[in-house]
């Protein structure tokens, strides 16, 4: 299984950024998400979404970011508008199936005050 992330960059706070991820299966019927890791930190959640659109956000991102899914192209997205500083930091993609997690290669946001 491969997970292929793109849309990271470079921006200014307040700016946005819109992160695609693709899987080589599908997993529509599984969890798919994002996480994070900046700097000297450990990777956290940053948001996912069920195969019933049911999506949890980190409280550091609510109403910031949005997550979403097309299941016919295997892929799940995120929409992070109002960018911080702090949304510094590699995201990577995960997908879950029963015991299995399966991680994108990241991709490395960059957020300019």
């Amino acid at each position: 299984v491969q997970l292929q992330a793109s849309g990271g960059g470079s921006v200014q706070a307040g700016g946005s950024l819109r992160l695609s991820c693709t899987a080589s299966e599908d997993f529509s019927q599984n969890l798919m998400g994002w996480f994070r890791q900046a700097p000297g930190k450990t990777r956290e959640l940053v948001a996912t979404m069920g195969s019933d659109g049911n999506a949890r956000y980190a409280e550091s991102v609510k109403g910031r970011f949005t997550i979403s899914r097309d299941h016919a192209k295997n892929s799940v997205y995120l929409q992070m508008n109002n960018l911080e500083p702090a949304d510094t930091a590699v995201y990577y993609c995960n997908a879950r199936r029963l015991v299995n997690i399966y991680w994108g290669q990241g991709t490395l946001v960059t957020v300019s005050s």
